[in-house]
């Protein structure tokens, strides 16, 4: 017998009956229940490996990956949440780290790398030293681990109720056909709280879903920044603070600010070290001491840690205190606020009309205004940049608390781990697609700078405070606040001034469109500014 669903539908005499029912001549209000088969609703293909230039053919099959272009609309349809539904295909690249396929898969490669190191322990003598056979049996777990190995797992934790002794479990019916591994299988997990396995596990996943995903994404977002400084270095543009009009800039240099500011950000993810622990219940390696009293384990777990690429920590109770983690969420925070405010910028310049978005052909900006187009991808990118910061705070302010030497708030917690950065690589796409629509409306800066002479006020009053004429502030504020400026009135105003002919030339020369400092120069030296080689790298 197939399974039903209950949706609840809008009913009364203007709504439609669903799904084909019959209609009834009696008007119904509120709402009302209408059952589907959930067998109609294909569960969604996988997507559970990274499909890049890198990607062998092997890889790509084993998960079933592609380029989702088979992807099953109504299971998409039915997706919770729109990381995993509408845009599933710009965040796919992260499941392989944050599903729970991710964190199984990085389970069970912590459970074979322990017991291969336990092998080349010598005082571990029940564990002798495997064969290069049984290393590659072992190592083929990791390597050929796909979702049917997974979803092997997923059926144990039903029995078990109990997720890395599930992986356990698995690791041991998977080795009962090699002899010589057969012949150690308790060793399995020896002498392991849970937590050592998936402090391991999410550590891995983050570190090499950062370096892997989310920071080469990072690092095109301030080179597509930079290059818009470098090619508008020299637009003049006119500057606005409290959001009247102020001293002109170039559209170049603002956009270098952006693109520096992002790169610093780069320079601080290099100084985050991933931290992982391997200390047993309770970090004192209790159990193990008392099974190998003659062992140095905080050695040994030191260099099985390190062998992972994960920097050990010696200081932890059950868990790894997640320190790391806050730590580097809130660089990624700052980062995407930096970006906030970039698309604040972005949307306010496009709003005056310095910048028109080239179109595409059969997009739509309004639905009932046909002229419209919207800076949708910034607003897109803006909305998402807020969620992923939410998520992210609220994971850097929880994990580093958990009471006396554990309890369980971190575990679920830890699950949402790919959300704020799920939310944040979306709104770094976003973004991207934004730029590259950007056209820079140079007709309309110009018009805004002829308007405003007023802006001339300051290298005016500067210049006869550097002459001594009196008032020279309030002589200015006198022309200028509150009434229309021209290029007239401003350079009768400055014939009228006793001062060195050379400086006066100076101001005569002037215009709202060369008043703009150093800013051209500050914008083609963006480069000198900015790293992004060295940074943008969790080591």
């Amino acid at each position: 017998m197939e399974a039903v669903a209950s949706l609840r539908v809008p009913t009364g005499q203007g709504a439609r009956q669903s799904l084909g029912g019959p209609s009834s001549s009696r008007p119904r209000s509120g709402w009302g229940p209408v059952f589907v088969k959930t067998a109609s609703v294909r569960p969604p293909r996988s997507s559970l490996n990274i499909a890049s230039t890198d990607s062998s053919p092997l890889e790509v099959k084993k998960n079933n990956v592609g380029n989702l272009t088979d992807w099953d609309l109504s299971a998409s349809t039915m997706s919770l949440s729109p990381l995993d539904g509408r845009y599933m295909q710009k965040v796919k690249d992260l499941r392989p780290f944050f599903s729970e396929y991710g964190l199984i898969r990085h389970r069970v490669l912590v459970e074979v790398k322990w017991l291969l190191k336990l092998s080349e322990v010598p005082e571990i003598t029940e564990v002798p030293q495997f064969s290069l056979d049984a290393q590659s049996f072992l190592e083929k777990i990791i390597h050929d681990f796909d979702i049917n190995d997974a979803l092997e797992v997923k059926k144990i934790e039903k029995i078990t109720n109990h997720d890395v002794k599930a992986v356990e479990y698995y690791l041991k019916q998977r080795c009962k056909s090699h002899p010589e591994i057969e012949k150690v299988l308790e060793f399995f997990h020896f002498a392991c709280t849970s937590e050592d396995i998936n402090n391991l596990a999410h550590a891995l996943s983050l570190k090499e879903a950062m370096n892997k995903v989310i920071f080469p994404v990072m690092v095109d977002l301030c080179e597509a920044i930079r290059v818009m400084a470098k090619e508008n270095a020299h637009i003049p543009m006119l500057s606005r603070t409290h959001g009247q009009p102020a001293s002109p800039t170039t559209l170049g240099k603002e956009m270098a600010n952006f693109a520096v500011r992002l790169s610093e950000r780069g320079k601080a993810f290099s100084k985050i070290h991933v931290l992982g622990k391997f200390a047993g219940a309770v970090g004192n390696y209790n159990a193990h001491k008392v099974a190998y009293p003659d062992i140095n384990w905080k050695s040994i777990t030191a260099e099985f840690v390190q062998s992972l690429g994960v920097d050990f920590n010696a200081y932890v109770t059950q868990i790894e205190p997640h320190d790391y983690i806050a730590e580097l969420f809130n660089n990624v925070t700052q980062f995407n606020n930096i970006l906030i405010d970039f698309d604040r910028d972005i949307w306010s310049y496009i709003s005056l009309g310095y910048f028109k978005q080239i179109t595409k052909a059969g997009e739509i900006g309004s639905s009932t205004m046909p002229h419209k187009v919207n800076p949708i991808d910034f607003e897109n990118s803006e909305g998402n940049l807020c969620l992923g910061n939410a998520v992210l705070s609220a994971l850097s302010m929880k994990l580093p608390i958990s009471r006396m030497q554990r309890d369980l708030t971190d575990s679920t917690v830890l699950r949402n781990l790919g959300v704020g950065l799920g939310y944040s690589l979306l709104a770094y796409k976003s973004a991207l697609l934004g730029i590259k629509k950007l056209q820079v409306n140079e007709s309309c800066l110009n018009e805004d700078l002829e308007q405003t002479w007023e802006v001339l006020a300051e290298p005016i009053q500067t210049v006869m405070r550097r002459y001594a004429v009196p008032e020279a502030y309030e002589k200015l504020k006198e022309l200028t606040r509150g009434r229309a400026v021209s290029k007239k009135s401003i350079r009768e105003f400055t014939e009228s001034l006793d001062l060195p002919q050379e400086a006066k030339t100076i101001l005569l020369n002037l215009t709202p469109h060369t008043y703009t400092g150093e800013a051209e120069r500050l914008a083609n030296s963006v480069d000198d500014a900015m790293d992004l080689v060295n940074g943008f790298n969790l080591p």
